[in-house]
């Protein structure tokens, strides 16, 4: 019974599916910053035209890619830090009763 209160009774699904999200951003930026660390030391990388990321064309702007992946550390742990008080308050909530 208390599975289906944290779906109707929280934001937890919806926590939990951000950080999926954020978790995918993450390794789809983490794999273009790889790419082009690697091209500029003049190395190809196994299986990068096969990556998930391998869609973007021409050169990659590194400083706007580690951007970009410090926000979504930011939004990660954000998120991470909400979900993590939801529970402590459903756990309260739980306690009480």
């Amino acid at each position: 019974m208390a599975i289906n209160l944290v779906g109707r009774t929280s934001d937890a699904d919806a926590l939990k599916a951000s950080l999926d999200v954020s978790a995918q951003r993450t390794r789809l930026i983490a794999d273009r910053v790889a790419r082009a660390t690697a091209e500029r030391q003049g190395f190809t990388l196994p299986g990068a035209a096969a990556g998930a990321g391998a869609d973007v064309q021409g050169p990659i702007d590194l400083e706007a890619e580690m951007v970009s992946l410090a926000d979504e550390t930011l939004r990660f742990e954000a998120t991470a830090k909400l979900l993590q008080q939801t529970y402590a308050e459903l756990r309260e909530s739980l306690k009480d009763k």
